[in-house]
């Protein structure tokens, strides 16, 4: 492993571990140029590497020394939702948008906590902005951050309800402050502006028995009027049972046992299901191109 981690090579290796890059290089065999030049950066440079072997060496060059968003979301997704949780009667979402916010990581079981991450090359000008909008929609909130920044978060969450995690030097997770609940800011525009439209349909169908029947100019302003009147929190409640339907893993032992511990939130996230465990598998194993 070199021992440069200067910022060139490290952003080599944030565009590798995305689910669009790996999606490609798993399957597509042209596009792994920029994977090679990670594993030039930072293994030993054996010709006999299989491709897990080399995805396992900039893993650990992450754990080491690089600690990025994937390598977070990697550790939630292992840590706190899969060791924790029944993953067939849980779901977890990324990015999900929340008003000028985007939520880097949620889990859904039985109710909905957001997860938000600071690495340690974060800084933390709009963390208060991103907790009050994640709070229009979801009553638990954490921040989620290295044990360097743990002392600053500290203090800034002091006498709020929002939840500390910190990743040890280990690498494992460890809650240091419980979330408590918020539901006094829920809004059901927010919320409404989460949904897609199938899902609230859905509720309205649940709730009235029947859409709004005006022309397609007037339908939204009509949906969100009638969702007005559903008790918010019941309609978050309603919301987290739509989310939940996103993203099902119904197996969850044949996912744990085909997915090799540094692609599970790649694969938990890719769109592409179909036999998408048996190809990971053998990519995995299968040998470097010269």
């Amino acid at each position: 492993m070199a021992a440069s981690a200067n910022k060139m090579p490290n952003n080599l290796i944030n565009r590798v571990f995305t689910i669009p890059y790996i999606d490609k290089m798993i399957n597509d065999s042209k596009n792994k140029d920029t994977f090679y030049d990670c594993v030039r950066e930072y293994t030993e440079g054996r010709t006999a590497f299989t491709y897990g072997d080399a995805i396992g060496q900039l893993y650990r060059h992450m754990d080491f020394s690089y600690r990025n968003e994937y390598f977070y979301k990697n550790a939630i997704l292992n840590q706190l939702l899969l060791e924790k949780h029944d993953i067939r009667n849980s779901a977890a979402l990324t990015e999900l948008p929340i008003e000028d916010s985007k939520a880097d990581f949620v889990i859904i079981n039985g109710r909905g906590t957001v997860y938000e991450i600071k690495t340690d090359l974060d800084n933390f000008s709009r963390l208060e902005h991103q907790i009050a909008d994640y709070y229009k929609a979801f009553k638990y909130v954490n921040v989620v951050v290295g044990y360097k920044q743990y002392e600053k978060v500290k203090v800034m969450l002091e006498g709020s309800g929002v939840g500390i995690f910190v990743m040890g030097r280990n690498g494992k997770l460890r809650c240091r402050k419980v979330a408590k609940c918020n539901d006094k800011d829920l809004c059901h525009e927010t919320i409404f502006r989460i949904l897609r439209k199938n899902e609230f349909e859905s509720i309205l169908y649940k709730h009235f028995g029947k859409l709004p029947e005006v022309n397609s100019f007037l339908y939204y302003r009509e949906c969100r009027k009638w969702i007005s009147d559903i008790n918010v929190k019941t309609f978050q409640k309603d919301m987290l049972e739509c989310l939940k339907k996103r993203i099902k893993i119904t197996d969850e032992k044949t996912f744990e046992e085909k997915i090799p511990y540094e692609l599970r939130f790649y694969a938990y996230f890719t769109k592409q299901k179909k036999n998408q465990y048996q190809i990971i598998n053998e990519f995995w194993n299968n040998k470097m191109e010269g």
